[in-house]
């Protein structure tokens, strides 16, 4: 997950800078992420499960960035790249319903842990924090299929205006 994130900004930069934040909040959420669930290059960073207030700071980022990508720039995706391409209202009308599920895993997630106060009662942790990770792999396939849109748009006006476009 953090290959595929850092492949998104290295390829697009500098497209929209609410895009490059979101990139930036995108690459905070996917290195909390491996590190509370003990993934490389943070594997064995816990003796046991993490502490709570790495669990909850997690949640705050995870909410934060599940907010930004729905009521910030998804909507503005679309709505920039239909401006050129009338197809996308159909491309967004099928993978909206596949992020609005991944959604639902992250909301879950947070609502169960968002207030943890001991991480000796989290029995369900493990199993989980992987369904959240199946779920935030999605979410990143989803969301740069999003995003190409944008890209593809960008890349369009650059040729019609006849700057040269590098790939």
């Amino acid at each position: 997950m953090l290959r595929r994130n850092k492949a998104a900004k290295e390829q697009w930069a500098g497209l929209h800078q609410a895009l490059d934040r979101w990139l930036e909040e995108r690459q905070e959420l996917l290195v909390r992420y491996c590190q509370i669930a003990s993934l490389p290059p943070y594997d064995k960073h816990w003796e046991q499960l993490p502490p709570a207030k790495e669990i909850r700071a997690f949640c705050e980022v995870l909410i934060d960035y599940v907010s930004a990508g729905h009521f910030e720039l998804y909507d503005h995706i679309l709505v920039e790249a239909n401006a050129h391409n009338h197809s996308t209202e159909a491309f967004g009308q099928k993978i909206y319903p596949q992020i609005h599920t991944t959604t639902e895993v992250a909301l879950d997630f947070h609502d169960t842990y968002a207030e943890v106060c001991d991480t000796d009662s989290l029995p369900s942790f493990t199993p989980d924090i992987s369904k959240l990770g199946e779920a935030l792999q999605t979410r990143l396939e989803l969301e740069d299929q999003l995003i190409a849109l944008l890209a593809d748009q960008d890349v369009t006006e650059r040729t019609a205006a006849g700057n040269e476009v590098i790939s």
